[in-house]
């Protein structure tokens, strides 16, 4: 590297990505419905792989459940008793799941039908 190419790496404008806690928690419902969906589509389902999963889905929801139960949390009333009633649901679900009684499909679309909520608000 020449003394231009040092000259224009250093005086170049940095790009630093800003993450909002909305665009983590999108990436993380992401990922793990992702896996949920690796897992159960493989033939035979990869059971530990969607074990895995399931228990990774079961404690994101368990804390958004803390965090939207919580009294000083900003968002509207009924909303917060939606997502609480989605993780009762989702944990309820989930033990069909693991029992071999059910699908994860309606814990994928749960999960999908969040993320478009939440990109759909824009950047908090």
């Amino acid at each position: 590297m020449n003394v231009i190419d040092q000259a224009r790496q250093a005086y170049a404008p940095t790009q630093v990505a800003v993450r909002t806690a909305q665009s983590i928690e999108v990436q993380l419902i992401s990922q793990i419905t992702a896996r949920i969906r690796r897992a159960q589509s493989s033939q035979p389902v990869n059971f530990p792989a969607l074990t895995s999963a399931l228990h990774d889905n079961r404690r994101m929801w368990y804390t958004m459940a803390a965090d939207v139960a919580d009294k000083d949390n900003a968002l509207p009333r009924e909303l917060r008793a939606q997502l609480f009633y989605l993780a009762e649901f989702t944990d309820h679900h989930s033990k069909r799941v693991l029992k071999g009684e059910a699908d994860a499909n309606a814990l994928i679309d749960i999960n999908t039908a969040v993320m478009r909520g939440l990109n759909a608000q824009g950047p908090a």
